[in-house]
């Protein structure tokens, strides 16, 4: 597996250390920073996580490995080395509040929208499943594409939960040996949800990405969210404000831990995707028709 290196922006005091978790510095929908060539910007940053996915197909289609062996006597050495390996983590965060709906979430349902608007916080939308979210300074937010060649059992939905999610609370129980698993995809401290995880599958590879609250505004939480659309049990019919919370976590060493626990021996400049992640932002994610669908 490789780890996906990023553009940095600048570190805000309390903010995590940039060198070692790659930040996405977002704009709403506009007028961001390019840095390495990739625009860092929220609608970006979602972009790329499709872009991994997508490539990572791509370049493991039976017709295009049989063009690439045909072709090997004329391959240079970095393009060899960016096929070698499919599988992928990002480890990444927000640099100011934003809202997140699923691919299929229903914006009047799960977010207060006149409150988000009125706070400048922007509303987008992932390419996988579950239900909005909200992430900023304080979240830490992490993407692995897994290979089905690799893991093929990774096919089925619970499998990959549960190999995913296990890796997760390995690295969280390194420094909270209390933390546990609840519901689908739960990762819970003190019987409160601290981190929120979806999927999306392809067809040679799957993507998963979730959060890590530790030291985010659940007030904020709280303002943006509304109604949870599907439950767990174990939550009770607590609200947003008692049923999630912050775990104390130092995010640097956790982004290590995990990085451990994914055995990654490699890494990858997020640029390899540049010209598709450009496609993505005009086809998607600089559309206020894909973000407001629903």
């Amino acid at each position: 597996m490789r780890r996906v290196k990023e553009f940095h922006s600048p570190v805000h005091p309390a903010s995590v250390n940039s060198a070692s978790i790659d930040r996405a510095a977002i704009d709403p929908m506009g007028d961001a920073s390019r840095v390495g060539g990739l625009d860092a910007s929220a609608p970006a940053s979602l972009a790329i996580d499709e872009a991994m996915l997508l490539w990572a197909d791509e370049v493991t289609a039976p017709d295009h490995v049989s063009a690439d062996h045909a072709s090997a006597d004329h391959a240079s050495d970095s393009t060899a080395s960016d096929l070698a390996d499919t599988e992928l983590i990002r480890i990444w965060q927000f640099d100011r509040p934003t809202v997140v709906l699923g691919r299929s979430s229903k914006v009047n349902d799960e977010v207060d929208q006149e409150f988000c608007d009125r706070q400048g916080i922007p509303i987008l939308r992932r390419c996988s499943g579950g239900a909005a979210i909200v992430a900023g300074p304080g979240c830490l937010m992490y993407s692995v594409v897994l290979s089905f060649h690799e893991n093929p059992e990774l096919q089925k939905i619970d499998a990959a939960h549960d190999h995913v999610m296990a890796q997760v609370l390995r690295a969280t129980q390194k420094q909270l040996p209390d933390a546990t698993l609840q519901g689908i995809c739960d990762l819970t401290w003190n019987n409160r949800k601290c981190s929120g995880n979806s999927l999306r599958i392809a067809r040679r590879h799957l993507l998963y990405h979730g959060t890590v609250l530790h030291d985010f505004d659940l007030q904020l939480l709280s303002r943006c969210l509304v109604h949870a659309p599907r439950q767990p049990d174990y939550r009770q019919g607590r609200d947003h404000g008692s049923f999630v919370t912050n775990v104390p976590v130092d995010p640097d060493r956790f982004a290590t831990d995990l990085v451990h626990q994914f055995e990654v021996d490699d890494s990858v400049d997020v640029t390899l995707w540049s010209d598709r992640v450009e496609r993505l932002r005009q086809q998607r994610y600089d559309l206020s028709a894909w973000h407001l669908r629903h």
